[in-house]
């Protein structure tokens, strides 16, 4: 069974009004419900959605969730220190600064072993890296 992850951006694309990459991201969505991917996302994301999308768009997405249509990920409270050492990490003051919602999937990705993520934050995404070194396939 093939799984991904799916980031804020690509959360945003979908729900937000008049997104340019709307399309590209329900159509993996539809894709993944066809073939029965595991989706997954963090607290994190859903947070930075969640602002990012504006009523009555919002609301769609957390019924959606709700619903059970990906999995939202939990974490326990020590694991925030990982995030720090990941957003420590791959901080580089002024140019790039990792939030906490890509530290959330680069962690998830390590827990699960999921490297494929639904993002439009290519340039983060492809400078990321698991422990083992893997890279992320992003979708």
């Amino acid at each position: 069974m093939a799984a991904a992850l799916i980031d804020a951006s690509a959360l945003v694309a979908i729900f937000g009004k008049a997104q340019p990459m709307a399309a590209h991201f329900k159509d993996l969505m539809r894709q993944a419900s066809d073939e029965q991917w595991s989706l997954s996302t963090t607290w994190p994301c859903v947070t930075e959605a969640c602002y990012l999308v504006s009523p009555p768009q919002r609301y769609t997405l957390l019924r959606w969730l709700a619903a059970g249509a990906i999995a939202v990920y939990p974490f326990v409270q020590e694991e925030l220190t990982s995030f720090a050492d990941l957003m420590h990490q791959y901080t580089q003051a002024p140019r790039t600064e990792m939030d906490l919602a890509d530290a959330s999937l680069v962690w998830l990705a390590e827990q699960t072993g999921v490297t494929s993520v639904m993002t439009l934050d290519k340039r983060d995404f492809y400078r990321y890296r698991l422990n083992d070194g893997r890279t992320f396939d992003i979708l």
